[in-house]
């Protein structure tokens, strides 16, 4: 392909589809209106993360109240995966009848009076049918809240899901510190979470006030074109104006409107010279099975930490710690992810991740001990930080796709890890021990160290 000789003279305005617009230009400074978006999308992450952690300090009490087996405990928990799991591919109906808006504010305030249910339940088939509901009500709330915040993002130009993804992490451990406070003061059940149910419709009934009007795609049709940050090549005529049409290399565009081929070597970019054929659907599986191992480790802080530090002789508010500390770990590591995944590449960050989580938990669990546990957990929380927003993006990048059909299959994967996590280390641990159980955090961090070279390296793009 001839490509012609750079033209020297200023930029003039770019023609599309016959209308005119300015060259593309650095990102401006965020508005009002984007600034305010953010806050008020943040404080839904917040209360998202806070809502269920509530209860996950609290699961002793409750395996003890229903008088379980670890197995059977496991299957109860269960049902909150398997709710979310059925009910996220319906989260896109109600996010377009409704707008991302009204189902993240009204679903979350619907998720608090359904955990409310938690405390009466009489046996395991109920509470796990409670925690059915409460998973299929946080699988769209989910959704709606992720979508918000991508509006967010496009009026902001840059990446902001690592930080919206470590106030999420902000909120768990708020949660959890509530529900460890309450079990250290044997606060009844039903009275605590009254308490947080109330706290957190407020602040999620308030952030609605804040959120973008509007449809889903209004920021989508009014930002400019995302590219490298370079204004466009540009002789100041119309494009086609030699009578041919544009220069096109065969590769598709992506969604930031840079050809797919751009980076040599970039797997993200070979899955899209076939469209949606075997190398795309090869991308999605790997990106699903690296989101479901995420889910497994999160799985693992937050419904086996507490149990895990009981066997270990830690009393109920020192147990209530195990998904503290690991939450605490993970936000650190989102809040600071942006700018290292910038510096490092999304690809070499999850990598090391997933060593640091393998390691970390494996010597937690070869010498055994409340500080050491606590210790585990930290390192795998914070090597898996940023993985599930590295998988949602690169998803989301894939070209070739139907606009969100990427993330949307990723997101269900993840639930699907969910689901299966507690049913495999229950199992292991009624078979063998809970600390054999938890040998699944190790394995899923080295099978995310194999599959992280299937990831976009430049976040930025």
């Amino acid at each position: 392909m001839l490509v012609p000789a750079p033209d020297r003279r200023p930029p003039a305005p770019v023609t599309v589809i016959g209308e005119p617009m300015p060259a593309a230009a650095p990102p401006s400074a965020p508005g009002r209106q984007a600034r305010q978006a953010r806050a008020a999308v943040a404080a839904l992450f917040l209360t998202n993360g806070a809502v269920f952690f509530n209860v996950v300090p609290r699961y002793p009490q409750i395996k003890a109240d229903l008088g379980v087996s670890n197995a059977v405990f496991g299957g109860a928990v269960a049902g909150f995966p398997i709710g979310a799991l059925l009910a996220g591919l319906l989260a896109g109906v109600f996010v377009r009848r409704f707008g991302s808006a009204r189902v993240a504010v009204f679903g979350t305030v619907v998720t608090t009076l359904a955990i409310l249910a938690i405390p009466f339940a009489p046996n395991w088939i109920v509470f796990g049918g409670v925690l059915f509901v409460v998973g299929a009500l946080d699988a769209v709330v989910d959704v709606a809240q992720n979508a918000h915040g991508l509006r967010v993002q496009r009026l902001y130009q840059r990446s902001i899901l690592n930080s919206l993804h470590g106030v999420w992490s902000i909120g768990a451990v708020l949660g959890g510190l509530m529900g460890s406070a309450a079990a250290g003061l044997r606060l009844p059940l039903a009275v605590h979470l009254g308490i947080s149910a109330a706290l957190i419709s407020v602040v999620a009934v308030v952030a609605h006030r804040f959120l973008l009007p509007g449809g889903e795609d209004a920021e989508r049709a009014a930002a400019p074109p995302a590219g490298d940050g370079h204004p466009p090549a540009d002789d100041g005529h119309p494009p086609a104006d030699d009578g041919h049409p544009p220069a096109d290399d065969g590769h598709p565009a992506t969604a930031h409107g840079r050809p797919a081929a751009a980076a040599d070597g970039d797997p993200v970019a070979a899955a899209g010279r076939r469209s949606f054929a075997r190398p795309a659907v090869w991308m999605l599986a790997a990106l699903g099975l690296l989101a479901a191992c995420g889910a497994l480790v999160e799985d693992a802080g937050a419904s086996w930490g507490a149990l895990y530090l009981t066997g270990l002789h830690a009393d109920a508010a020192t147990a209530g710690l195990a998904v503290v500390a690991f939450q605490t770990a993970m936000t650190i590591g989102r809040l600071s992810g942006d700018r290292v995944v910038d510096r490092f590449g999304q690809r070499t960050v999850t990598r090391l991740g997933g060593l640091l989580a393998a390691a970390g938990m494996g010597a937690a669990l070869a010498v055994p001990s409340v500080p050491s546990a606590l210790a585990g957990f930290v390192l795998a929380g914070l090597g898996t930080a940023t993985l599930v927003p590295a998988a949602m993006h690169t998803a989301d990048e894939l070209p070739g796709l139907p606009p969100g059909t990427g993330l949307t299959v990723v997101s269900w994967l993840l639930r699907g890890g969910f689901l299966l996590s507690p049913l495999l280390v229950g199992f292991v641990a009624d078979l063998v021990s809970l600390r054999v159980g938890l040998l699944s955090v190790v394995i899923a961090g080295l099978v995310t160290f194999v599959l992280a070279r299937v990831l976009v390296n430049d976040a930025g793009r």
